[in-house]
């Protein structure tokens, strides 16, 4: 018996009347491995675009919170004290609950996918998150009359709306990431990874130029009550039109559709005796993610036991089982993704700062009228054009990458991220220049597109080496317990560790040693992490 792409459809008509037609034809295009794994077919440019576009809402949001989260936070006054809890709240939050929120995608059983509906709660919250930091001066001012009441309620719904953005911000691209892995071939992954990293650079450009604009000379400015409420204006507009456009971009076939063609299948094939993997596949036999074909006493037969609905929801026990149990390699490319983040993290998180401080030779206490202050503002400003460097510089090296893999491999564009963002932070600490350090801006881009892409990338690889396995040890094959979301998931909850670890420390060594230890801790540690990445991360030949 052979399988056709013509009688998988028509089984999976038969599983799956209730399927509409997009799913339909989703499924005709698309074949199924021997382990049951669907492969999609490949993906058009403009569909791997559109999937992209919400890394670029996302980046463009990010741009404007890291122009503008400081200035709200002083000028609804903010105690200093309280600081380092505004930026530790939303990454201790994160790091606890990501790895939940990617198992829970891996079996969402929605209708619409199972990335999706988590992506679209997480977008929300981005908006209400930004809508409150950027509008919550004003909303308290429309319902509370009392001068130093409203002083309160405003400083708690600016923490409240920067806590829930960065939380949602940083918890969205596991699954973004995840849906991608699930919709596209292996060699689709490649490409859609890098224009990930193409549009978050664009996306971050954008956002740096249109919070360097001033906006209070404009009709919207004397329309709106602040020049905040016009950048609010414009970040919401552009996120919600990338995030439509990216929910549209490639269907999803949901979870319980893709069980019950399976089991179709299995129904189909059961009568066949269990061989060799080449007899197996020539006849048709599959074996489904969530099924456990085993031998029967008698070799003719083979028992097929489907999986509960209670061995499929994985607890938060289990969770924690799973993530300390992952295999050597992952636990190893998470370290180093963990370093790479933490130096990253610790030059951008104080550049405009540095700029000021150091750079211009400027006093952020001095007076607000003082020639000091005055020379430490314009050092910021300039800092602002050294991140937009950064974010162009990111988009064109994503570009660069596709030409550079063939040549250097995976190992050698991560080494080269790592080595390059070191030593240019390194001589910008030595050398501290106006002109040098806004030319040096430009390797900033190679790490940040290296950390959006190479990783990931990785994981893919992984996941592609295990399916092979799978194929391999035929009837001893045993259930992936990890599914791509909570592997995501654990790798971007290094993000949120290097914020908790870089809030705690960093923001005492700069108070006692001054904002150029910055640049210089982010050199080692990027350093030490291109040692790490060439000799303990795993690469798949």
């Amino acid at each position: 018996m052979t399988l056709t792409k013509e009688g998988f459809h028509q089984a999976s008509v038969a599983a799956t009347g209730d399927m509409d037609s997009t799913r339909e034809k989703e499924a005709l295009l698309q074949t199924v491995t021997r382990t049951g794994a669907v492969v999609p077919r490949k993906r058009a440019v403009g569909r791997l675009v559109m999937h992209s576009m919400a890394m670029f809402g996302r980046e463009f949001c990010y741009a404007v919170e890291a122009a503008f989260v400081t200035p709200v936070l002083l000028s609804v006054g903010l105690p200093k004290n309280l600081y380092s809890l505004v930026w530790l709240i939303s990454p201790i939050l994160g790091f606890v609950l990501q790895p939940v929120v990617g198992s829970a995608s891996d079996h969402c059983t929605c209708s619409w996918g199972r990335r999706r509906p988590y992506i679209l709660g997480l977008g929300i919250i981005m908006l209400l998150g930004m809508a409150l930091y950027l509008n919550g001066d004003v909303m308290i001012s429309a319902f509370i009359v009392d001068r130093q009441n409203q002083r309160t309620w405003a400083i708690v719904i600016t923490m409240l709306g920067v806590v829930l953005f960065d939380f949602a911000a940083d918890f969205i691209d596991g699954p973004i990431k995840a849906y991608l892995f699930d919709v596209c071939s292996h060699q689709d992954k490649e490409k859609g990874l890098h224009y990930h990293a193409l549009f978050t650079g664009l996306g971050g450009a954008l956002g740096y130029l249109t919070g360097a604009m001033d906006w209070g000379q404009t009709v919207l400015g004397y329309t709106l009550a602040s020049e905040f409420q016009v950048i609010f204006f414009f970040a919401a507009l552009v996120f919600v039109i990338c995030l439509t456009i990216h929910l549209r971009s490639i269907p999803e076939i949901p979870l319980r559709y893709e069980n019950e063609e399976s089991k179709f299948l299995l129904e189909v094939t059961e009568s066949y005796k269990y061989s060799s993997i080449e007899e197996e596949i020539r006849n048709g036999y599959l074996k489904s993610t969530c099924t456990e074909i085993k031998a029967a006493a008698n070799p003719e037969e083979c028992v097929v036991t489907s999986c509960t609905e209670d061995q499929r929801r994985m607890t938060l026990k289990s969770l924690l089982k799973t993530l300390l149990n992952m295999p050597s390699h992952y636990r190893y490319l998470c370290v180093s993704h963990l370093f790479g983040w933490m130096a990253f993290l610790s030059n951008m998180l104080f550049f405009t700062d540095f700029m000021g401080q150091v750079v211009y030779q400027g006093n952020p206490y001095a007076p607000h009228n003082s020639t000091l202050y005055l020379t430490y503002k314009a050092g910021v400003e300039v800092g602002c054009w050294g991140l937009c460097i950064n974010a162009v510089s990111s988009s064109v090296y994503s570009y660069l990458q596709k030409i550079l893999l063939p040549y250097v491999g995976l190992k050698g564009l991560y080494f080269i991220g790592y080595l390059f963002f070191g030593l240019g932070t390194g001589l910008i600490g030595l050398f501290p220049n106006v002109y040098s350090t806004l030319a040096l801006c430009s390797l900033f881009g190679v790490m940040s597109s290296t950390l959006y892409t190479v990783p990931f990338h990785l994981i893919a690889e992984y996941h592609r080496e295990e399916e092979s396995l799978k194929l391999q040890d035929g009837e001893h094959a045993e259930e992936h317990e990890r599914g791509k979301g909570i592997d995501c998931a654990a790798l971007t909850c290094m993000v949120q560790l290097a914020q908790i670890i870089l809030g705690v420390g960093l923001g005492l060594l700069v108070s006692v040693a001054g904002s150029t230890v910055t640049v210089i801790s982010a050199s080692m540690v990027a350093l030490i992490g291109c040692c790490f990445v060439a000799f303990c991360v795993r690469y798949v030949e």
